[in-house]
Formats: structure tokens, sequence, C-alpha cells
């Protein structure tokens, strides 16, 4: 088994190379494990080097370490592969994925505590092709998540404050909603949406959770919808939105939806995220991948920790 560490060196504020390259070696001498390390160097690369490793047929164990853009792109390298499993050791700014792990988020820092765990299947969200592993958003929140990088350098701010920095700019000076029509499984719905976004995991944008009662390996994936509404209205919409509290919505404005498969088209193009990483598209097609995804974490880990 060869344990290999895909490093993002420039995850988050501060480059954490130094210390992974000395987990490696820890691990190594401790267990006399086969480790190695490789670092990124644009984007796409860890999807790249996880896809090379798992096409050779080896017996692997990926450590994504960088935040959730380096755990999506490994998950798109090994995604299928029987022989390929992934973690995480978080080196990013939000780390949204792990928080659905609860409070054995922060035994990923270690791989001391990672190695040996069990591996688990996790179900993936097939949008146009690429694999995501907690939200495929479109829509306001997508168009947030494309901008708040510009805020994420700053050292005022941290993972939450450059989300909220980056709604803020949206909310004042872009359109909330788009003409947009939607298939949900075979029902069509036309109107102007704020969002639809598709639910696996439960966190993103720095820790909103819009559907808290997402499970990452049941075979179901939650869809939110929301229409269009005055800025105003999306102001006092947000907060509750975020907290997971659709159900107390106005349900003419905000519907939930367990399709298999969502399709939006339009007119112009559709901002999408997944797992922070942005695209732009006249046509987005989303579906469940069941149980395509390999991972392993602290012994007893669950990725449902915090679903409610």
């Amino acid at each position: 088994m060869r344990h290999i560490f895909i490093i993002n060196p420039k995850a988050g504020k501060k480059d954490q190379t130094a210390r992974i390259y000395a987990m490696a070696d820890r691990m190594r001498e401790r267990h006399g494990l086969e480790c190695a390390c490789m670092l990124t160097d644009r984007p796409g690369g860890a999807a790249d080097m996880a896809r090379k490793l798992a096409e050779t047929g080896q017996p692997l164990r990926l450590y994504a370490c960088g935040g959730d853009g380096t755990v999506h792109e490994v998950a798109n390298g090994i995604a299928g592969f029987s022989n390929a499993a992934m973690t995480c050791v978080p080196a990013g700014t939000g780390n949204d994925f792990l928080k659905n792990f609860g409070p054995d988020m922060e035994k990923f820092r270690d791989a001391e505590n990672l190695w040996d765990g069990e591996t688990i299947s996790l179900d993936l969200i097939d949008c146009n092709g690429r694999y995501c592993v907690t939200i495929a958003c479109n829509g306001i929140d997508a168009r947030v998540a494309d901008s708040v990088h510009q805020f994420s350098s700053s050292p005022l701010l941290n993972g939450r404050g450059s989300y909220l920095a980056s709604v803020a700019v949206n909310f004042l000076f872009r359109p909330i909603g788009h003409r947009w029509t939607v298939w949900l499984d075979g029902e069509k719905v036309e109107d102007d949406f704020a969002l639809v976004s598709m639910c696996n995991g439960r966190y993103y944008g720095g820790g909103s959770t819009p559907v808290p009662e997402a499970r990452m390996d049941d075979g179901v994936l939650h869809t939110v919808l929301i229409k269009n509404v005055s800025k105003l209205t999306f102001a006092r919409l947000f907060n509750p939105y975020s907290a997971g509290e659709h159900a107390r919505l106005p349900q003419e404005l905000i519907r939930v939806s367990t399709a298999r498969e969502v399709r939006i088209q339009a007119e112009e193009d559709i901002v999408s995220c997944l797992d922070g990483e942005c695209f732009r598209g006249r046509q987005v097609v989303m579906r469940l991948a069941d149980k395509r995804l390999s991972f392993f974490g602290p012994r007893g880990c669950d990725p449902n920790a915090t679903a409610q």
C-alpha cells in the first residue's frame, strides 16, 4: 500500500508543506509505510496526479492536503477506482467538507489518526460530468463563491468573513435572480430563480448549512430551489437559509426536492460552483453518483456526525 500526500502549497493563509513532509517522514519511520509527497503547481493539478496514480492499479491511500478545492480535485481523480481511497489533511481557509465529521474534524489534521482508518463509501454529485463532494450550487450562492477568493487573501478576514464580504458585494451591486427552466426528474418548472443548489453534504460558504438533514452516504440528494426575491427580502431570508431553517421560510419562495436528476437551462450563462470550484455554462445537469468515492478517516468517524 502506497501513502501519497498531494499538497497544495497555496491553500490557506500559510504554506504547510514543511509540516506535511515532516508528517509523512514520521509515518514512514514509525510504521514502515511507503510514503511520498507530491506538490500541485496549477489548478487541476491534484486531479491529474490522483488519476494517474489510480490508473497504475496499485493499492493507494491518498491524502488531499489543502482546502475544499484540493479535496474536490483528488476526489475527481480517483472516483470509481476500486484500488484508491482518499482522506483530507486540512490546510485551507474554510474546510467545509470536514465540518460534516463534527468533533472528529480536528483529528484529520494529523495523518497519524488517518493512515489505518476504515474505508467508507460516499455518494457524489455528477455535475456536467464533473464530480462534487458536498454542494453543487447555481445562482447567487455560486456567484458569491466565484468572487469570494478576492477577499480571502485579506489578513482581516477568515473563511466566514470572506464569504460574508462577497455576499455583501453581490447583494449590493448585482441582480439576485435570473430566468431559468428547471427539470426535477420529469417535472418542468420555469421561473425566475435566485439559486438552485444540490446538497450531498451540509456545509458551504465557510459554514452555511442549507440542508442540515443531508447525508453523504444515503443515496439521496437534496436540492434547494429559491425563487427570485427583492434585495430586501434576500437580506431578511439569508440568515435563516444559511442556518438550515428552510422549513421556516415562505413556502411560495423555497422548495426542497429529492429528485435524482436536476437540469437547469438558461439563455445566458449560469454560474455554478462545485466544492468552491466555479465554472459557467447555459445548461447544468446534476445527478446522483451513488457510493462513488472511497474515503478513510479516523477510526469511528462519521460523515453524518452533524446531520439533523
